[in-house]
C-alpha cells in the first residue's frame, strides 16, 4: 500500500505510536511506541519501549503493547487487530504479535533508519519477510509518516 492509500484513522493511531516514542526516548528509553487498533480502526491502547527503565530487554514496545493489551483487553482484543509501530518490529515482536493473533502490523522508520539514527546491534530480518511465513499471513505496511518516525528516533 502506497503511503497515500493508507486511511486518516491509520495515521492517528500511528501518531500515537510516534508520541509514545518521544515520551520514551525523555523517560530514559529506547524511542519506540506502538498503537493497537481494533480491526474497526478504533484506538484500544498505546504503549511505550521501557527496556532501560524495567532492566528488561523484552521490554520493545510492541511486546509491552501485546503484554499490557492483552491483560487490560483480554487476548481476543488482539485478535485480528492492527499495531502501529514507530519503528519496524523485531524478529522477537513480530513473532509475539504473529503469536497474538494480530493480523495486520504497520510500522513507520524501517530497520535501516532505526541503524542509521541509533547505531547498535541489529537483528536485520526485515518483519515483511519473516511474517510472509506466517499461517495465517500477517499483512505487513512500511513507511506510514517514516520522516516523523526517523525524527523523533533522533530525538528531534
Amino acid at each position: 500500500m502506497s503511503p497515500t492509500a493508507f486511511r486518516e484513522q491509520d495515521h492517528a493511531a500511528m501518531r500515537l505510536a510516534i508520541e509514545a516514542s518521544r515520551q520514551a526516548l525523555a523517560s530514559g528509553d529506547n524511542p519506540f511506541g506502538a498503537t493497537l487498533a481494533s480491526p474497526e480502526g478504533q484506538v484500544l491502547h498505546t504503549a511505550r519501549n521501557n527496556q532501560n527503565t524495567t532492566r528488561d530487554c523484552t521490554g520493545h514496545a510492541e511486546m509491552v503493547l501485546v503484554r499490557e493489551a492483552s491483560a487490560a483487553l483480554g487476548p481476543e482484543a488482539l485478535r485480528g487487530a492492527t499495531v502501529f509501530a514507530s519503528g519496524e518490529p523485531c524478529a522477537m515482536c513480530a513473532g509475539a504479535m504473529f503469536w497474538a493473533g494480530i493480523a495486520r502490523v504497520v510500522y513507520a522508520a524501517s530497520q535501516q533508519d532505526i541503524a542509521q539514527a541509533l547505531g547498535g546491534p541489529q537483528l536485520a530480518t526485515p518483519c515483511a519477510d519473516l511474517l510472509a511465513q506466517a499461517c495465517p499471513p500477517v499483512a505487513v505496511q512500511g513507511g506510514l509518516l517514516r520522516a516523523e518516525a526517523a525524527a523523533a528516533l533522533r530525538g528531534a
